[in-house]
């Protein structure tokens, strides 16, 4: 007895089961086109850890992002410009830190945007800034007084992205969740065209509808906008929207904790996003999770990755819940008009190649989804129900379609995805399913769809207590070194032709002035590293002040804020400053002052800082020496390690190291 009589027969003896019936027709016409489904990598820093993982496990990863038939099988790869700010869960090294530096190999994206194409050549790549350097703004915090600068700005990181890798960008954004400037909108397009890229188009304006209504007075504004991007829609959207005749997209959804509620979630988005809002194109917040959790959402990607040094990943069921659409249906498929809810809860949606293929999603989720996305979902009852589908049109002579499920279990947690069942065979067109709650069933003629599976990855492992790094890695590809996540600045390799001795290969922070911000950066810069969870060790590392008379750097632990919130940031912090001073705080703003006194220390010298931490006890030497030792009181009891500098200033770090207990 195959799984759809099991249900027959439990819906049979069940009262409250229904039975509807449901008409696919394209004779009436079609319904609007479909963009993709995809992730979305920055906002910030949110795949940092991704590139630090090794083979095979990095490329298996990738496989369940990326490769067709195989896991979610994405269609869209949105990546942050990056602006040396903070943006959410960290800093992405801009590819322009001053006006006259041109770097198209900082960052991680670049690598990222490759390996998603090589493994799916036709994905949608879409670029969006959510900072800016310094001097885009020039001195203001905000990128629209100068347009043309602007402009060009981002269509150099476009044109970068194709001279450079050979990515072809097919959207670029304007300025994530912040207003739109019409003016600037019109010169984008045009900076655009006049550099011959009149086939990139954009996307405004990745906040709520409101340019909608612009775009209607103001023809223009709406023929430079291809597509109004909303975020976090809650599967709405407004007639001044649906009047732009443009295409709607979600340009930003989910962003919520990847257990079983949230694919629930994000399954109901994915079909509600086109029933409930005509937006053909849905892109999760965020594409994996590969930071330390302990950072502002942690784990709200479609999958966790945020274990490089023990190569464990985990494989998340909105993994599975998006392969239900992107592994039956492509760009360029179209929707029929005859979707939408069913009479006792829940959706269903169908789209065609307009080839004789037809594919069919339906979701029944129930789950109360208060957890889900900003703003939440509603709570949304649905009941078993017994429904009967009509082929009609092209369709008619389907007799045979193959059948994928999954099923949410939130009480027993015996809950399974994307499973394959039994083929359904049509009678005259028409078959009859009965649906449980909570439950996601995909119907396609597409043959191809398989469960991607690889070997288990290693158990996950707590971050090693003895960590090193002398930075002598020659020419990265990506910026950072491995496992520091930049909170304020950026901290890049660098090559100090200037030194012949053992600091060739060093760790410079290069952002010295702050830039124009999307989150609340802090005034100092800081990176962090390690296990949240460590309490007693030791933190050492070589620093070369380069500001001479105002410099300063600092090397901390039990740091416990990073994101949006790094301002606040409390732990031990050990600075020493070019005037010949040092300071030991309990946060990152140096106003609770633990020790303090003089140092000799001075720029243009590299110095050996070193901070042990037992209990409630702490002490620091400096070059070798006992500088201080003192109490340690109103500070937290773990945190991370972190580097990082007084003001946003260049410095150097050298010969890092951590001996934790």
């Amino acid at each position: 007895m195959n799984s759809l009589q099991n249900l027959a027969l439990v819906c049979a003896s069940v009262a409250w089961c229904f039975a509807e019936d449901y008409v696919l027709d394209d004779k009436p016409g079609l319904g609007r086109t479909f963009d993709g489904v995809g992730g979305l990598s920055g906002g910030g820093a949110t795949s940092r850890l991704l590139v630090n993982y090794d083979e095979p496990y990095r490329g298996r990863i990738l496989d369940y992002l990326f490769k067709p038939s195989f896991g979610a099988s994405l269609h869209i790869l949105k990546v942050e410009i990056g602006g040396d700010a903070q943006s959410t869960d960290g800093t992405e090294p801009s590819h322009m830190h001053y006006e006259n530096d041109e770097n198209y190999f900082r960052g991680y994206e670049w690598w990222l945007m490759k390996e998603a194409k090589r493994r799916n050549p036709n994905i949608t790549l879409i670029g969006l800034p959510w900072a800016f350097p310094g001097w885009v703004g020039r001195g203001k915090n905000w990128p629209y007084n100068f347009p043309d600068v602007t402009a060009s700005y981002v269509v150099s990181w476009v044109i970068g992205a194709k001279q450079h890798h050979d990515l072809d960008i097919n959207y670029i954004g304007i300025w994530n969740e912040r207003s739109f400037d019409s003016t600037y909108i019109k010169v984008l397009r045009n900076t655009l065209d006049v550099a011959g890229l009149s086939d990139v188009g954009i996307i405004a304006a990745d906040g709520d509808w409101a340019i909608s209504s612009a775009m209607i007075v103001d023809p223009f504004l709406a023929d430079a906008v291809e597509v109004v991007g909303a975020h976090y829609p809650g599967t709405t959207t407004v007639m001044d929207a649906l009047q732009t005749e443009k295409k709607l997209w979600s340009s930003e959804d989910y962003s919520t904790f990847n257990n079983e509620v949230g694919g629930g979630c994000w399954a109901r988005i994915l079909n509600q996003n086109y029933v409930n809002g005509r937006m053909t194109a849905t892109i999760s917040w965020n594409l994996v999770a590969s930071y330390y959790e302990m950072l502002p959402f942690g784990r709200d990607g479609l999958m966790t990755a945020e274990e490089p040094w023990s190569g464990n990943y985990v494989v998340e069921s909105p993994i599975w819940i998006t392969a239900h659409t992107t592994q039956f249906t492509q760009p360029g498929w179209v929707y029929l008009q005859t979707v939408g809810h069913l009479m006792q809860g829940g959706s269903y949606v169908a789209l065609t190649d307009q080839k004789g293929n037809l594919t069919i999603v339906i979701e029944t989720m129930t789950h109360d989804h208060s957890e889900c996305i900003r703003p939440p979902l509603p709570p949304y009852k649905v009941v078993p129900q017994n429904v009967t589908f009509y082929l009609k049109g092209s369709f008619a002579k389907i007799s045979k379609m193959e059948v994928w499920r999954s099923k949410f279990d939130f009480t027993t947690k015996k809950s399974f995805f994307f499973q394959k069942q039994d083929p359904l065979k049509l009678f005259d067109g028409s078959f009859t399913l009965n649906l449980d709650v909570d439950e996601v069933y995909t119907l396609s003629t597409i043959t191809t769809a398989q469960k991607g599976s690889y070997p288990d990855p290693p158990p996950s492992a707590p971050f090693p207590k003895t960590y090193k790094d002398d930075f002598n890695v020659g020419n990265p590809y990506f910026s950072e070194a491995p496992d520091f996540a930049d909170q304020t600045g950026v901290f890049e390799y660098f090559i100090n032709l200037t030194d012949p001795g053992p600091h060739v290969f060093t760790l410079r922070q290069v952002v010295v002035e702050r830039p124009v911000t999307w989150e609340a950066d802090a005034d100092q810069t800081i990176s962090v590293l390690g296990d949240y969870s460590w309490q007693n060790l030791t933190v050492t590392s070589d620093v070369y002040i380069e500001t001479v008379k105002t410099g300063g750097v600092f090397i901390g632990a039990r740091v416990d804020q990073g994101g949006g919130s790094v301002r606040s940031a409390k732990g031990i912090f050990f600075w020493v400053f070019a005037d010949g001073t040092y300071k030991v705080t309990g946060d990152l703003q140096k106003t609770n002052v633990l020790a303090e006194g003089p140092s000799g220390t001075r720029a243009h010298v590299w110095h050996t800082l070193c901070l042990t931490i037992k209990g409630d006890y702490a002490s620091g030497t400096l070059n070798g020496s006992p500088l201080w030792n003192t109490t340690v009181t109103a500070v937290p009891n773990n945190g991370w390690v972190a580097i990082g500098t007084s003001s946003f200033e260049l410095a150097q770090f050298d010969n890092f190291s951590v001996e934790a207990q």
